[in-house]
């Protein structure tokens, strides 16, 4: 049987903690990594959460491997990490990937929309 997205959907959610918008404060606040995996074109749209980090979700697995050259510093296996999309679809699916790539505590915040309805900042707003 092929794999389907709601086959996807489930197996993310199942290892990736929804939290909401204070939790994630807190953990900011704990140090902890707020990564934005939205496409340049909707944070141009919206703005972006104040502090938050860039990787968009198709270079997510070549900025996450700190075995090669394209990996991004502020990624670290033992470092919280706090994801948002648009809607928190994309957020889950990368949480798992994260998992699977050994990062332990990863978190899906859901979309930027939870992030400033729960009274996160934004900055670069249009």
């Amino acid at each position: 049987m092929p794999l389907t997205v709601k086959a996807m959907m489930e197996a993310a959610n199942a290892v990736v903690e929804r939290i909401d918008a204070q939790r994630a404060k807190d953990l900011i606040e704990q140090g902890a990594l707020l990564l934005d995996i939205r496409d340049a074109p909707e944070l141009e749209r919206t703005g972006r959460a104040a502090g938050s980090h860039h990787i968009s979700r198709g270079m997510l697995e070549f900025r996450a491997d700190p075995d090669i050259p394209s990996h991004d510093p502020e990624l670290q296996l033992d470092r919280p990490i706090v994801l948002h999309c648009a809607s928190g679809g994309r957020a889950a699916l990368a949480g798992k990937l994260l998992k699977d790539m050994g990062y332990e505590q990863v978190y899906n915040l859901g979309g930027f929309s939870d992030w400033v309805n729960g009274g996160g900042a934004v900055a670069d707003q249009k």
